[in-house]
């Protein structure tokens, strides 16, 4: 099956991507994460200014087959959530890449951009 997988964003082995935004970052899940995990029923997200750290969970997803950890791909503040997922879960299904992305976060360390996989690498990861 492929999945797919946007050119203009970075990858986490644990199923996030990144997307620059001038001085922030969007987070979310990847289109594969949204297959394996099934119907997501809820989304536990940090708030705004909150701190994440590269590496560390920040938040909880829970689907119909499983509960499961979401990591951060970056360090930084929290500096937008996205809150129809509390009400619209099921956006991270239909739309993974867009509609249905998580957090912003101003990076305090640019350099972990450089840690994580391009698109091409990480199709060849859960291939």
């Amino acid at each position: 099956m492929s999945f797919e997988t946007p050119d203009d964003r970075k990858y986490e082995e644990s199923h996030e991507w990144v997307l620059q935004n001038g001085d922030t970052v969007r987070i979310g899940i990847t289109d594969f994460a949204q297959d394996e995990l099934g119907d997501v029923v809820f989304v536990e997200l940090p708030e705004v200014g909150d701190q994440i750290t590269q590496g560390d969970a920040f938040g909880v997803i829970e689907s119909i087959k499983a509960v499961s950890d979401l990591y951060a791909p970056v360090s930084g503040e929290v500096t937008d959530v996205n809150e129809a997922l509390f009400d619209a879960p099921e956006l991270v299904n239909e739309d993974p890449f867009d509609d249905g992305w998580m957090l912003e976060v101003a990076p305090s360390d640019e350099s972990e951009l450089d840690d994580l996989m391009s698109a091409d690498e990480y199709a060849d990861q859960v291939a």
